[in-house]
């Protein structure tokens, strides 16, 4: 199938430029495209995924990636509606660089004929003067088109500075540098950036008089309204330091089904025969979960790795009693237990009961002895009929960890401190 057939299948492109010439210039040969990270933040976030999987699914069908990061436009933003943003220190923002380049190469490659660029507009921008700024980038853009931005509108009456109003013309003077640096003629971006995107595409045109191609992907949704790639705890980062692979893994587990199915089109390499068979399988035996479980599995592989996703479907398994506990790493079991809920005693010494009302199980010490003696209080995966027993470090995983369950799905975790 034509990489353009299986977008439209997926529902990959919101707006594009021309979807024919598109094609056209991908029969055509060997195409170089490029779609840029702003490094506004230590991380990219799981709303960037859409991009980085977009990139790779375009490099596995042959086409070219240089993948930027924003070394200069990092420095300003993208103007948004809620107001100016902080500027970050230049020395910030080149740290923020290196680590985003590095959270995207596992996606791509760099061997082979149509192998990933890492590019920086910093390179670039960086060399040009305020006046052949000007000049030479500034003549070719109509103020009326500027404007005329649904966000830029916006933000007329509460300010808007020069900085943030002229990040268009960077983001269009990058798509013409690569464009005669690298013969680049595809960019693509978010539908947020559609108004940045064909002023590049406008920009090239007026300057040089080629025609280039540009496209969108859609704002990924949750059905119920609420936003994407955010949980209680915050955004859900890809940087394993900020956002732990167990984490990550929850994120895509926990997806409703009224969304698995569109997720899985954006964000997985399955055939459409496989998407299609974890759909049937969704709409008949939901309990089982198959998609969510499928998705989350193939996206933390992807990203943390083969051995790192063992651990974390161990992990999810051994906290309700299916699974070995003693056998996982102790970052793996404290980033399950964190994301169950993990309170920290000051000394082991505590009784069942207490350990069960602190972790936040059981409501007072009575409801915790009721539990024990129905049997449904466990420690470890241990059944204690005891709730007076006290916890001994020895009874603890790694010295310090003691997983506790009432029943068969509440679960919590203690974590001794002192």
């Amino acid at each position: 199938m034509h990489i353009l057939d299986d977008f439209a299948w997926r529902g990959l492109i919101q707006d594009s430029t021309g979807i024919d010439s598109l094609r056209e210039s991908i029969d055509a040969g060997r195409l170089t495209f490029y779609v840029g990270f702003d490094p506004t933040a230590v991380s990219l976030h799981v709303g960037h995924l859409m991009q980085v999987l977009t990139a790779r699914r375009l490099q596995l069908a042959g086409l070219r990636p240089l993948l930027l990061v924003g070394g200069a436009t990092g420095q300003i933003g993208d103007p948004k509606e809620a107001g100016e943003r902080s500027l970050n220190p230049p020395e910030v923002v080149a740290g923020w660089v290196e680590k985003i380049r590095a959270q995207v190469a596992p996606f791509v490659t760099y061997e082979g004929e149509n192998a990933a660029v890492p590019v920086n507009n910093l390179d670039w921008t960086s060399e040009l003067s305020v006046v052949d700024f000007l000049r030479d980038v500034g003549k070719h853009f109509p103020i009326s088109k500027m404007l005329a931005r649904e966000v830029v509108k916006a933000r007329l009456d509460a300010g808007i500075s020069f900085t943030e109003f002229s990040y268009q013309l960077l983001q269009s003077h990058d798509y013409f540098e690569l464009n005669q640096r690298h013969g680049c003629t595809l960019q693509f971006g978010g539908s947020d950036q559609w108004g940045n995107i064909t002023a590049g595409v406008d920009y090239i045109r007026r300057r040089t008089g080629d025609h280039v191609h540009a496209f969108v992907t859609p704002l990924v949704t949750k059905a119920d309204g609420t936003k994407f790639g955010k949980t209680e705890g915050g955004a859900v980062w890809l940087d394993p330091e900020l956002t732990s692979p167990y984490a990550f893994y929850q994120f895509w587990l926990n997806s409703s089904d009224s969304d698995v199915v569109r997720y899985l089109k954006y964000f997985s390499f399955k055939s459409h025969e496989g998407i299609a068979e974890l759909e049937a399988a969704t709409a008949e035996k939901p309990a089982a979960r198959l998609a969510q479980k499928a998705l989350a599995e193939e996206l933390t592989t992807l990203l943390h790795g083969a051995e790192e996703t063992q651990n974390v479907v161990a992990a999810s398994q051994a906290l309700f009693g299916r699974g070995e506990l003693a056998e996982l790493p102790e970052a793996t079991l404290r980033a399950a237990l964190v994301e169950a809920g993990l309170a920290e005693l000051p000394k082991p010494d505590v009784t069942v009961a207490e350990a069960m009302k602190e972790a936040g199980v059981v409501a007072s010490l009575g409801e915790a002895r009721r539990a024990a003696k129905e049997g449904g209080a466990y420690l470890n995966n241990i059944r204690v009929t005891d709730a007076e027993a006290v916890i001994d470090r020895a009874d603890l995983l790694h010295g310090k960890y003691g997983v506790i369950r009432r029943g068969k799905k509440t679960v919590a975790g203690v974590e001794v401190v002192g």
